[in-house]
């Protein structure tokens, strides 16, 4: 039998996509986004509240009239270089409507969450792939405040039973396969959008930052996954929870690193056109090289990505891209 399932966030890339795949799987996705980000018309299976995480009044209202089973939550600022720019921004949005949201949860009787976390808690690392017994030691604000919410849901399930699954992500890519979802932020910094957009316009320029990194080709390596697998390791661990409950952290990611370099050329491939770029200076909070060891997903989930071919990846996020230019 379906749940319903407050989506903080649901308007937004990844938030989305999730909401695609609870509703294929029988639940109620309700939507709570403030619009900043989110797009309206990215809200499809279910209803919209638009509200801030910020605004306690109106969580309290959104969990009296739709008292939600359980909550996915992906609502909040992501750009790594803004975070180091304006830390307050950061930890006020963040933490401080993460807390407001748990303590929400905690007066209305939901006791599930699936909280959108990043690699980002990481750091630096010294041993790669990264797997989930690797220290964690943020080097922006942005991980520093994802961290903080997964040692405020860790301690919210000693001291009042809180149930939680923190997904640390890799890089997200692509679209919904079917056409219906995509990427669109305001301003855009991930990559393969960024790459495509200089592939279809050729007086966009894109900047590549830092090209003198510790890698074979001195450009960052990340390891991207692609949103519909991410949007399906969500509802596979609302799964776990309902099984075993607990207190989790995972990693979701391909297990291969690309460098800028390489996405560049598979992106000007894809598009049939080459993409024009300059050398810019490394982005500050930016390690060199992340990828992920996500054997204990597939474990625990029973997750494993199918769309893990990044010409396939950028594929789909050029698709969605020209039918929605």
């Amino acid at each position: 039998m379906g749940e319903r399932i407050l989506v903080t966030g649901g308007a937004g890339y990844i938030g989305s996509h999730a909401c695609k795949a609870l509703a294929r799987q029988g639940h109620e996705p309700v939507t709570l986004d403030s619009l900043i980000h989110g797009h309206e018309d990215a809200v499809k299976w279910g209803p919209l509240v638009k509200a801030d995480i910020l605004d306690r009044d109106a969580l309290d209202r959104c969990f009296r009239e739709y008292r939600p089973d359980a909550v996915m939550h992906f609502a909040a600022f992501a750009y790594v270089g803004e975070s180091v720019r304006e830390p307050a921004k950061y930890y006020r949005n963040n933490v401080t409507g993460s807390l407001n949201l748990l303590e929400a949860m905690r007066e209305h009787d939901c006791g599930r969450i699936i909280f959108s976390s990043t690699c980002s808690v990481y750091g630096s690392p010294n041993r790669l792939p990264l797997d989930e017994t690797h220290y964690v030691a943020p080097i922006n604000p942005y991980g520093a405040s994802k961290l903080m919410i997964e040692r405020i849901m860790s301690d919210f399930g000693a001291a009042y039973g809180l149930e939680s699954v923190a997904l640390r992500y890799f890089n997200a890519a692509g679209a919904d396969p079917d056409g219906e979802l995509g990427e669109r932020h305001d301003p855009e910094t991930h990559l393969i959008p960024l790459a495509l957009g200089a592939a279809m316009d050729p007086a966009r320029e894109l900047t590549v930052f830092g090209t003198n990194h510790d890698t074979p080709d001195g450009t960052c390596v990340r390891d991207y996954v692609h949103v519909t697998d991410l949007a399906e390791a969500h509802a596979l661990a609302l799964d776990l929870l309902r099984r075993e409950g607990g207190n989790h952290s995972l990693n979701l990611g391909c297990g291969n690193g690309y460098s800028v370099l390489e996405v560049i050329e598979t992106a000007g491939r894809v598009a049939g056109k080459p993409v024009a770029w300059k050398a810019g200076p490394v982005r500050e909070g930016d390690p060199s090289k992340l990828v992920a060891d996500a054997a204990l997903a597939t474990r625990r989930l029973g997750w494993k990505p199918r769309y893990q071919n990044l010409e396939l990846m950028i594929r789909h996020a050029g698709d969605w891209m020209r039918n929605h230019d």
